[in-house]
């Protein structure tokens, strides 16, 4: 590529300047004494205290497996210098109130970066937002805003509104490489209110799509007080850590990518900003919720759509957004998943109720007549916490009791199973095994009495082929001396089949849970955790290879319970959803040929869902059609090690690994790689890339595979480096 070729030069002019500042050229020197002859006296300024940076030259070895920059050669690298950092130095607001910024800019590695990539690659563009935070209001209040019209022949055409939004055409002054200052083009009111926090969001894009196709960006949220003083009052309502990046794994990136921090979202997303097309508020509080709520808002379920126009360029439809867990789960993303990380702002969800979150959720309230409202009318917010206290009894008017989720109830005893032994396990055996099964407090539940307690057998583990699924309820026995429930399956281990089985159990009891709102009570399955053991019919004891986790799903699900809330242990879907199921028992005979239910393969179409270009449905229960074309995976879809756990994403398959039954493919049966491959890409072309470096040799039924030849672990296709980003 070319620029390796012209990066051998450049790399030594970068460093030079990397690590002796003096050596500049006449531009930014001139620049810099421009600046220091024509500066204006500061009336106000907050500064962040320097901390010295220290360059160095990155290689391919500090990066990861999974980001491209891992596979360039080092003097790619030493050119190109990956990475963007924006510092903050200094905030000057002068007599004409026009803040001025000292920004630093530097690649990842504090080598500093020529902001109109002249002298290093890539031109970084940097775009500014000054807000105030109002405290007791719980919302920023932007000075950098720009008036958005709908143009003639849209609907609503004509209407207009402020938004909040960056500054546009102020002044930069290169003072050295890598350091600049910005002087606004917006002069604050007269009238600013000096002693109150106000924040300067930075949101930044470094273009090197030329030299490696990719573009960095930086986000940086800087708090001051223009009177100097330390801030004492800031936002900091999400920690989006252990909130957002649970599900967004890869980060937020929305604008083109370059808005990443949750923070630099709130200080446009106000009560400033109003979609001028639809009227719908672009406040965060509103946004948030509805897009999260997405197809079952109550004015979507309605007929209407939720619709935003952004920059007259695109329209976005949430109305198909589907939240991969119970939307009532209001801690989970307002004091995040990981104890003692919780925002110092994060009560506020419960002490500060106010119409604009709740109505966003609740969006068929009607605040001005009290339609949908059993309150009635609520013209402000000066009364919501009266009836809606942080906490109270279970479904009643608190805000945590509204949202209690029913499978989460205190009044639920608690479920819990385990399997104490194995016995019998042989070809040809009937095994028994013995369960003991809990409530929380420890007191023996009976199996017998259960609503459901169904037992599953299945085997061999290298790869599921055969399973057993019987109602224990009237054959097993309970022992109430130990507590233990004892049952001998009526199938027994084929003869003809060896290696390791699983054991396992669907179990669960119907309880009543009462209301506090005097609505009628609510009956709820309750589960247990399905209980998992190994046991060796022949050989050595192998259990199911691990290819993710219920944890690594449950960071994005919450808690899953599929299948009417009995199935919640991914080792146990893998049973039924093996390589030679498809959902011909359920599928009704005008829908064509069944669809496999194989996890390997459904797993990853349902999650490309609406990148498919094909139609995904597959038939359950009752003949149900379950589509999901629809299905947006709120990560990047290369991120195979979201889901994965260590180099299960690898090729070739294990040893053992049986081939995909996918009668609705363009062949089959697929061999193991290739039916997760096409999981995701599921177009002709690759169907035929596949089945051409498929073989059948003679005397064999399974089909061969040559995929690892191309897309090995270090091969120059890898899987790996296919999906780096």
């Amino acid at each position: 590529m070319s620029y390796v070729h012209r990066g051998f030069l450049v790399v030594l002019a970068a460093a030079t300047l990397s690590f002796a500042p003096g050596l500049i050229t006449d531009g930014f020197a001139q620049g810099r004494a421009r600046a220091v002859r024509g500066a204006v006296p500061s009336t106000i300024t907050a500064e962040t205290p320097s901390t010295p940076l220290t360059p160095t030259t990155p290689t391919a070895a500090n990066f990861t497996a999974n980001q491209m920059e891992y596979y360039l050669s080092d003097d790619t690298i030493a050119y190109v210098r990956p990475g963007l950092k924006i510092k903050v130095n200094s905030i000057t607001i002068p007599a004409d109130r026009k803040p001025v910024v000292d920004i630093t800019i530097t690649d990842d590695f504090n080598n500093p970066l020529d902001r109109l990539g002249m002298s290093t690659p890539g031109a970084v563009s940097v775009s500014f937002i000054l807000a105030k935070w109002e405290h007791e209001a719980g919302h920023f209040t932007a000075y950098t805003t720009r008036v958005q019209t709908v143009p003639a022949g849209e609907p609503n055409a004509g209407a207009s509104a402020v938004q909040a939004s960056a500054d546009s055409g102020g002044t930069w002054t290169a003072l050295e490489l890598g350091h600049y200052t910005y002087k606004f083009r917006t002069a604050l009111p007269a009238d600013y209110p000096t002693s109150q926090t106000h924040t300067l969001g930075i949101y930044a894009a470094r273009n090197l799509t030329a030299e490696i196709g990719k573009t960095y960006y930086a986000n940086i949220e800087h708090d001051f007080r223009p009177d100097g003083q330390a801030v004492t009052e800031k936002w900091d309502r999400i920690n989006q850590e252990t909130s957002c990046l649970n599900c967004h794994t890869e980060g937020l990136a929305f604008h083109g990518g370059s808005r990443r921090d949750v923070k630099l979202c709130a200080m446009c997303h106000n009560p400033q900003t109003v979609d001028p097309d639809t009227g719908e508020s672009q406040d965060l509080d509103v946004l948030i919720h509805k897009i999260h709520r997405g197809e079952n808002l109550p004015s979507v379920q309605a007929g209407k759509p939720y619709i935003i126009v952004g920059n007259r360029q695109s329209v976005h439809d949430y109305s198909h957004v589907v939240y991969p867990q119970d939307i009532r789960n209001c801690q989970n993303c307002h004091l995040g998943t990981v104890p003692n990380q919780a925002p110092s702002q994060a009560h506020v969800f419960m002490t500060e109720p106010k119409r604009s979150a709740c109505g966003s959720c609740h969006d068929n309230i009607n605040w001005v007549t009290g339609e949908g409202h059993a309150a009635g009318p609520q013209l402000n917010d000066d009364r919501c916490g009266n009836c809606h206290q942080p906490d109270g009894p279970e479904f009643g008017a608190s805000v945590l009791g509204a949202h209690t989720i029913p499978v989460k109830s205190s009044q639920l005893l608690g479920l819990n199973a385990e399997i104490v032994s194995v016995s019998n396990v042989a070809p040809g055996e009937k095994p028994t095994v013995v369960f003991k099964i809990t409530n929380n407090d420890g007191s023996a539940v009976d199996g017998t009495k259960l609503a459901t307690f169904s037992p599953i057998l299945a085997g061999p583990t290298t790869d599921y082929v055969k399973y057993f699924r019987e109602d224990a309820r009237s054959r097993a026995t309970f022992d109430a001396a130990t507590g233990f429930t004892t049952y001998t399956f009526t199938n027994a281990i084929p003869a003809d089949m060896g290696g390791t089985w699983a054991f396992s159990a669907d179990i669960y009891r119907n309880a009543t849970i009462t209301r506090a709102d005097g609505e009628a009570d609510i009956t709820q399955r309750e589960s247990a955790f399905n209980p998992i053991h190994y046991a060796a019919a022949t050989g050595t004891l192998a259990p199911r290879r691990t290819v993710s986790t219920t944890d690594t799903c449950n960071s994005c699900h919450d808690m899953l319970a599929l299948h009417g809330g009995q199935r919640m242990n991914l080792d146990e879907c893998v049973i039924c959803h093996n390589p030679v199921s498809t959902d011909t028992s359920r599928r009704p005979a005008a829908a064509g040929a069944p669809e496999s239910i194989s996890m390997a393969y459904m797993i990853h179409r349902i999650h490309a869902g609406s990148s498919l270009s094909r139609d995904f449905t597959v038939y359950g229960f009752g003949g149900t059609a379950h589509n999901y074309n629809h299905v947006t995976l709120p990560t990047d879809l290369r991120s195979c090690d979201t889901c994965h756990v260590g180099d299960s994403h690898q090729l070739p398959p294990p040893v053992g690994t049986v081939a995909t039954v996918a009668p609705r493919e363009f062949f089959s049966p697929m061999g193991p790689g290739t039916a997760a491959c096409l999981g995701c890409h599921d177009t002709r072309d690759a169907a035929a890339h596949a089945f051409l470096n498929t073989a059948f040799f003679p005397g064999t039924t399974e089909p061969a595979e040559s995929c690892a030849a191309c897309h090995g672990p270090g091969s120059d296709n890898s899987v790996d480096r296919v999906h780096s980003k």
